[in-house]
């Protein structure tokens, strides 16, 4: 699989088979069941990052609920809704619940425990694997500085010109940054090594039907 690369092309939906085509891996949809925007929704476009609105009454298909968010299928293509808007696409919301329920659990953990566990919550919109299990999280440090609790985060993307790869580094520094007793993070984007599969944990490769 040389030269292809997991950020790959995301597809759009033709009838009721929206797809998304990574390195040769083709993820079907957990859901095949049409909604309807019950009103207007800001999401992002996937892969290209870029901001879009989806007005009321768009068909969408879910194709994944991952770290808080939902992707869906439209008729422009794969899009990321925030969990905020979750109500728009009729779900519930028991799974923000059971992370709740697991973010108190861990509330007494050690500081790093915590920014691995928030790590793990976040998705690449196309890919069922957290970035962690993905290898795409290169080095993850905590340092005082001037009295303050500082996380330093170096992570990459499956390919340099992937366009969600600000979106996936802001969500990773917001979930840091809802850890009590971290003061700052800073996510930052490398590129040496460059990624390969072989990075993916045996985890990661199970999700993927890799092994």
């Amino acid at each position: 699989m040389a030269g292809q690369s997991l950020c790959g092309v995301a597809q759009g939906f033709s009838g009721n088979s929206p797809l998304a085509v990574r390195a040769g891996l083709v993820f079907t949809p957990a859901m095949h069941q049409e909604i309807k925007l019950a009103r207007e929704v800001s999401a992002i476009q996937i892969p290209s990052g870029d901001a879009l609105s989806l007005p009321a009454g768009t068909a969408v298909f879910i194709t994944q609920r991952l770290g808080g968010t939902y992707t869906v299928a439209t008729s422009q293509g794969l899009a990321r809704i925030s969990s905020q808007d979750a109500d728009a696409l009729g779900v519930d919301l028991e799974e923000e619940k059971k992370k709740q329920e697991d973010a108190a659990r861990l509330k007494d953990a050690p500081l790093e425990e915590q920014v691995w566990a928030q790590l793990k919550g976040v998705y690449d919109p196309e890919i069922p694997v957290d970035i962690v299990n993905l290898g795409l999280v290169y080095d993850c440090a905590i340092d005082e500085i001037d009295g303050k609790n500082v996380v330093s985060v170096k992570m990459t993307l499956t390919a340099p010109g992937c366009g969600m790869g600000p979106v996936i580094a802001a969500d990773a520094q917001a979930k840091i940054m809802t850890i009590d007793g971290i003061d700052d993070a800073k996510v930052e984007l490398v590129w040496d090594p460059a990624w390969n599969q072989e990075m993916i944990s045996e985890e990661g490769k199970m999700k993927l039907g890799m092994i």
